[in-house]
């Protein structure tokens, strides 16, 4: 079958909640591709999932196109296993192409030789995205928290402006100085200053931004004054000093930071510094650096179903001024904390072969 062109209308229609853990300028995001083919590979990985397609194009040569969906965590909340695409089934893929002509695209739907669609619907958690079309509400009764203690996952709902992530979200919102402006534009996400080409995560910010994917986890542990903040995506976990200590010399660095916290009024304060230094936290080539500063605000909302989550973040030597975001979490118990374990052939997946 030859390879169809959809224009962005429909691709807006059809688009499903995927999103990378690079940035999408590789991609032509408003075409849409489709091709009926056979599956020729399939495999579920952290921190993307691929599968592989056989098909036939305009000059009867056999095309291997090569499509990238979001993680095995995220693909098997929604259904996906990995005897949903068995090798020699035929399908129809729709998929957002590459722009440098190579055969690789960014999923969006597929359909069996029959024409049903393949699983795209979370089956584990609150989801709703008005922006783009769907909306789920998972099984079960609704729970309320008493604590902040729990799993929670983000209320897609309140992220209408920035339903794509991380990079759509401080692309909008950050305002670079010169050093920053300058590094940005010498950044290079298919090299190996790429920090996630070799399986090395986001600080905070980034796990909260990744909320609107993988759950947060927070455990009190008042036997040792601390709390612990764990996030699901590159099995990311900071440590919370609530003994009133203070931070350490600037010189003492960490890939999470330092985070001391305190309580005022029922909110969890937590204030983190001592960053290392990161050659793209934020999904676009930004660096950042040991002035980097996170302040938090965790509230529990007053019917123990949400928590309300705003950062503060701000960092001279790359950023102008500051960046504040805020956004509801749902209390989901449910879900669990399945490890990430990035796959370095996976994470490396959308680079040029």
């Amino acid at each position: 079958m030859r390879p169809t062109t959809i224009t962005a209308t429909v691709a807006l229609m059809l688009a499903s909640p995927v999103f990378g853990h690079h940035s999408d300028a590789a991609l032509d995001m408003e075409t849409v591709v489709t091709h009926e083919g056979i599956i020729t590979e399939f495999n579920l990985r952290n921190p993307h999932t691929y599968f592989s397609i056989e098909s036939t194009n305009e000059l009867g040569e056999q095309i291997e196109w090569t499509v990238q969906m979001g993680s095995a965590i995220v693909a098997s909340r929604r259904g996906w296993r990995q005897e949903t695409l068995p090798v020699g089934e035929r399908v129809t893929v729709a998929s957002h192409p590459s722009r440098d002509g190579r055969p690789y695209g960014l999923f969006i739907s597929i359909q069996n030789a029959d024409g049903v669609a393949l699983p795209i619907t979370d089956t584990g958690s609150v989801i709703s995205r008005p922006a783009q079309g769907w909306t789920y509400t998972g099984p079960g009764a609704v729970v309320e928290a008493s604590t902040l203690e729990g799993r929670w996952i983000v209320d897609s709902a309140s992220l209408i402006d920035y339903p794509g992530g991380l990079d759509q979200l401080t692309r909008a919102e950050l305002t670079l100085t010169e050093r920053g402006a300058v590094a940005q534009a010498a950044y290079d996400e298919t090299s190996a200053e790429n920090p996630e080409l070799s399986c090395i995560g986001r600080p905070t910010p980034g796990m909260i931004i990744y909320t609107d994917l993988y759950p947060l986890e927070i455990e009190f542990n008042e036997g040792e004054e601390t709390i612990a903040i764990r996030h699901q995506y590159f099995d990311s976990e900071r440590i919370v000093y609530m003994d009133g200590r203070a931070h350490p010399e600037s010189g003492e660095r960490f890939f999470e930071g330092h985070s001391i916290g305190r309580w005022e009024s029922g909110t969890l304060i937590v204030d983190t510094r001592n960053f290392e230094d990161h050659r793209s936290p934020y999904q676009n080539g930004i660096p950042s650096g040991g002035q980097k500063r996170v302040v938090e605000r965790y509230e529990l909302m007053e019917d123990g179903t949400r928590m309300a989550l705003e950062f503060m973040l701000e960092d001279p030597e790359y950023l102008t001024g500051s960046m504040t975001h805020r956004r509801e979490l749902v209390y989901s118990p449910q879900l669990d904390m399945t490890p990430f374990n990035c796959d370095l052939e996976s994470t490396r997946g959308f680079l040029p072969q």
